[in-house]
């Protein structure tokens, strides 16, 4: 099976379970309420609301987790470090990174293919149309280098990126390599903070400091080789 084949399988399957679900949930007064619940939950930014909630499913708790990605990514832009947290909390710092870094990759990939298949119209319902326009110029101005520029950065939403490389011309191979190297580090920190509950915070707002330094970095050493690159093709 060709590439392209495949490709066109997988958006017709994720188009037919979305619109499912939507169906699912718009007919069915009790999951309406759940959905509204759990919005409001996640508003809070309590985690360990959270992570009550995650625990009461008990032996499904993991799952639980696994689809609370998904549904806060679509959700967007509702805080995903929260689950983080939550995750490295309840399970261990190992077990938590690793469901939360695969879960997010997943959601990633998902949010992707919504923005691949369901277009820009689609998209600025569940973002905003200024929300998208700002990663659409974060893009022109990154280029290749943008999605794993973005994942660094803890203050961009990690969503609206995944939308809008889906309405870019990338592929989702390269989206997906991006995504995982740019959000190993800040993962590991949202979970090794959630296993340390004690002085949390301090540490939290310590770890974004050297994110943020690792970002500017990466943005600075760019800069650096564009400019090169740049000199290079004007002598040429």
């Amino acid at each position: 099976m060709d590439t392209q084949k495949r490709d066109r399988i997988v958006r017709l399957v994720l188009a037919a379970l979305l619109l499912a679900a939507v169906a699912v949930v718009a007919l069915t007064p009790s999951l309406r309420e759940r959905v509204a619940e759990l919005a409001a939950m996640f508003s809070t930014g309590d985690f360990e609301e959270l992570q009550a909630f995650i625990a009461s499913y008990g032996a499904y708790a993991a799952a639980v987790s696994f689809a609370l990605m998904i549904f806060q990514s679509i959700a967007a832009p509702l805080p995903a470090f929260l689950l983080a947290f939550a995750n490295a909390a309840m399970f261990g710092f190992w077990k938590g990174f690793l469901l939360t870094y695969i879960s997010s990759l997943v959601a990633a990939v998902l949010c992707f293919y919504i923005g691949r298949i369901f277009g820009r119209d689609a998209v600025i319902k569940l973002v905003s149309r200024t929300g998208l326009s700002s990663i659409e110029e974060f893009f022109e101005r990154h280029g290749n280098a943008s999605v794993f520029i973005a994942r660094l950065l803890p203050f961009i939403s990690f969503d609206i990126v995944s939308y809008a490389a889906g309405l870019t011309a990338m592929n989702v191979w390269g989206f997906l390599l991006a995504t995982a190297v740019g959000e190993l580090p800040a993962t590991l920190v949202y979970c090794y903070v959630g296993g340390m509950l004690t002085g949390g915070a301090k540490m939290l707002i310590n770890a974004l400091l050297i994110l943020f330094a690792v970002a500017a970095l990466v943005l600075l050493l760019r800069q650096v080789y564009t400019e090169r690159q740049k000199k290079e093709t004007d002598l040429e």
